[in-house]
């Protein structure tokens, strides 16, 4: 069995790669990793295939699936404020680079896993206080709407027989590594992991704003728990949301100065950013997540967590 990993030169992909190398939850023979540019293997390893492929592109997804493709982790997007500003290109790569998958996927290996990332972001409007799966998606923005319309269709697929879909809602992510990008979002990283690299950092949100968060190491931890499952414990809808932990900007900078100190979190300003503020507080917050829970999917205990596994990531690879 091959597995593909799309959008594997970003973090998530390349910790989902080594995750997979790592260990043996999940045997397969050939470990392909794909994106715009070339992605760099995690580890060496003699199973791994790096690609260069631009999705968008026509015959794109005809190279890189064939039947041995066991398990499709699509994680290939463009995030949320770029795809808001470039609504073409974010049909192109979050809408139609997936349908092309799904198309290939039905004709040349109609029992392949295909584990979807979605997003929170498909949600907006008046919601309820709490949020579970069956909740309406009413987004806000176009990559909620792009994100949704792929819920739908791999859903569809999944009731004809077309492919075994499985979509998972992801929590906004914290802490990412690395630099800053257009995601909407991305200050929710920015202002633990700047100031933890004794940088200045500015929130442009309220510190009231509640977020839904999940570590990296968290969401690949369920990544892989998504491609065990039988597609019996998805039931009629194979989408899910996945656990996380609500919490507030201001909880937050606590978790920072309980973990690194007032220093540390004293280099966070707030600069309101109506831009990122319209869209970021469309999403909910809260969410009953029993069904995920039941199902064997996971989450952190706490943010102050979230941040310790930042910092001992950040130690390994120094060490490395």
């Amino acid at each position: 069995m091959n597995i593909i990993i799309t959008g594997a030169a970003g973090f998530l992909g390349q910790r989902l790669a080594a995750a997979l190398l790592q260990n043996n939850v999940l045997p397969f023979e050939r470990l392909i990793l794909a994106d715009i540019n070339t992605p760099r293997p995690p580890l060496e390893d003699a199973r791994v295939r790096c690609v260069a492929l631009d999705l968008s592109q026509p015959q794109a997804a005809e190279t890189l699936i064939d039947a041995d493709c066991g398990v499709l982790f699509h994680l290939a997007a463009i995030v949320s404020s770029h795809a808001e500003s470039d609504f073409d290109l974010g049909m192109q790569v979050n809408f139609d680079a997936t349908r092309q998958l799904l198309e290939v996927a039905r004709h040349k290996a109609p029992a392949m896993k295909f584990i979807f990332t979605s997003s929170l972001a498909v949600f907006g409007g008046e919601l309820p206080a709490l949020i579970d799966d069956g909740c309406a998606v009413t987004p806000q923005s176009s990559y909620g709407t792009q994100k949704a319309m792929c819920e739908l269709l791999i859903n569809d697929y999944a009731r004809k027989g077309f492919v075994d879909g499985r979509v998972l809602r992801l929590p906004t992510i914290s802490v990412r590594p690395g630099k800053p990008n257009k995601a909407a979002s991305s200050f929710a990283s920015g202002i633990i992991r700047e100031p933890l690299h004794g940088e200045a950092a500015v929130c442009p949100v309220s510190p009231e704003l509640t977020l839904w968060l999940s570590s990296p190491g968290r969401v690949v931890q369920n990544f892989i728990h998504a491609a065990t499952l039988p597609a019996s414990a998805f039931g009629v809808s194979r989408t899910v949301n996945l656990p996380g932990i609500s919490v507030s900007v201001r909880q937050m900078l606590a978790a920072l100065r309980e973990v690194a100190g007032e220093q540390v979190s004293s280099l966070v300003r707030f600069e309101p950013d109506e831009a990122i503020n319209r869209i970021v507080a469309s999403w909910p917050g809260n969410f009953d997540v029993r069904r995920a829970l039941a199902m064997g999917f996971g989450a952190d205990e706490d943010f102050q967590q979230a941040i310790r596994a930042f910092l001992r990531d950040e130690q390994a690879q120094g060490e490395g």
